[in-house]
């Protein structure tokens, strides 16, 4: 069984209704649960929700992210900064704090992260810094949870093409070309890192960050 949420400010209808479409090819069930990840109310609701529709709770999956491109940090929107640390770091504490009484040995949570935490971006002042939290917070996370035999795990892909990427950039035919690949990747090829964490394959990872991002390499 699969629950999953995430907030409508940044995936529209129709990337919705094929979502769920692709999961019922897979035999599989889908909750759909409209909300703004950003309040601290919606987020124990929606797990909540989740049990009570599944009966259980297996792996959180925290995978919503937003970005605000900044040229000069004298042009840097704070309202903006907050709202990107509020979707991308903030929001992963308000699932994780209700969701952990769910969960139980063998179970586990996965991050998303992204290659900006571990080189920065020029463009991205505040996104680098956010996804820069979520892997100091999932190495953290997963000492905490390590005697309750509770895996954490995060994925920082580098470019990927998603609706984030063509809704955030007017120009991008040069997107991707920094990887050694010199091409971006597509979410199919970041999926499988998903996969491994959330298996049984993976159950001597913790800690840890998978990075599908073309051979960028990461220090």
């Amino acid at each position: 069984m699969l629950g999953f949420w995430y907030s409508y400010f940044i995936i529209d209808e129709l990337i919705t209704k094929l979502f769920v479409e692709l999961v019922k090819k897979e035999g599989r069930e889908c909750l759909l649960i409209k909300g703004d990840i950003r309040s601290r109310k919606f987020c124990p609701e929606a797990v909540r929700k989740t049990v009570k529709h599944f009966g259980k709770l297996n792996i959180l999956v925290n995978h919503a992210g937003e970005q605000h491109p900044t040229e000069k940090i004298e042009k840097l929107d704070l309202d903006l900064m907050e709202k990107t640390y509020q979707t991308n770091i903030f929001a992963m504490y308000y699932f994780v704090k209700p969701a952990i009484k769910y969960l139980s040995e063998g179970d586990c949570i996965i991050n998303t992260s992204n290659v900006t935490a571990y080189y920065g971006s020029e463009h991205f002042l505040d996104y680098s810094g956010t996804n820069g939290a979520i892997t100091a917070f999932t190495r953290a996370l997963a000492r905490n949870l390590v005697e309750r035999k509770i895996r954490v795990n995060a994925v920082a892909p580098g470019t990927i093409w998603t609706p984030l990427i063509v809704s955030t950039f007017a120009k991008n035919e040069d997107f991707g070309k920094q990887s050694l690949m010199k091409r971006a990747g597509q979410p199919c090829e970041v999926a499988p890192s998903y996969v491994f964490l959330a298996s049984e394959d993976g159950s001597y990872t913790t800690g840890q960050t998978m990075h599908p991002n073309g051979g960028q390499h990461m220090y």
